[in-house]
Parts: C-alpha cells; sequence; structure tokens
C-alpha cells in the first residue's frame, strides 16, 4: 500500500469520526451523561472522594457463603467469552464473534490494521 493511498484512507476516517462526533454532541443522552459526570466529579471533589472510593462504597462485598456458591459447578470450566459486533465502515458489513479466529475478522485486520478493526466494535454483550 503506498503512502498516498494510505494518507487519503486515513483522511476519511478522520472525516467520518469528525461527523460522528458532531452527531453525538447534539445528542441530549450525551450531554445529560456528561452534565451528571460534571456534577458527580462536583461532588467527589467536595467530600474528598476519588472514583475508586466511589466504586468501593457503591459495589456490594459478597459475604464467603455467597462467593463459595457463586463459582462454577465444574470446576475446570471457563467462562464464556464476551461477544463482539464489529461493523465495517467502509462495507456496512458486521460480524459477531467471541473470538478472533472469525475468518472475516482475519482478513479485515490484515487489510486495515488490528487497532483499526478494534476501533469499528459496536457493542460487546455477555
Amino acid at each position: 500500500m503506498s503512502l498516498l493511498s494510505d494518507y487519503v484512507k486515513k483522511e476519511q476516517l478522520l472525516k467520518q469520526l469528525e461527523e460522528e462526533l458532531k452527531r453525538m454532541e447534539g445528542d441530549q443522552r450525551l450531554k445529560a451523561e456528561l452534565e451528571f459526570k460534571e456534577k458527580l466529579e462536583a461532588l467527589m471533589a467536595e467530600y474528598g472522594k476519588s472514583a475508586s472510593d466511589v466504586i468501593e462504597l457503591l459495589s456490594p462485598r459478597p459475604s464467603s457463603a455467597a462467593a463459595a456458591s457463586a463459582q462454577p459447578a465444574s470446576a475446570g470450566g471457563r467462562r464464556k467469552r464476551k461477544l463482539k459486533i464489529y461493523k465495517n465502515p467502509n462495507t456496512g458489513e458486521v460480524v459477531e464473534t467471541r473470538g478472533g479466529n472469525h475468518k472475516t475478522l482475519k482478513a479485515w485486520k490484515e487489510e486495515h490494521g488490528g487497532d483499526t478493526v478494534e476501533s469499528w466494535v459496536v457493542r460487546t454483550e455477555e
């Protein structure tokens, strides 16, 4: 791939990301979340608390009996991988996978690079 074609692709990607940012900036949900974040940070500063303090305060601490029962029944079992959903912005093609060994995903990563393809993750599900 020539340097010029790489530059043109990156320029197109930048324009696309700028358009997405403009759309997001007009979204009322984002504005509400940013307002919440600002108010939360102000409250944390007022009381001298860090984000980790708040997380520790809000997350429940399981008792030892509850923790033991939360373990999976099969001792050698692995937990299920998260489902990642990728959408290629160039073609609109969608790939859903629980691992990196997907034919289309591998092809995308070879063509566009791993970091670029990882930026195409639309959402992750349990």
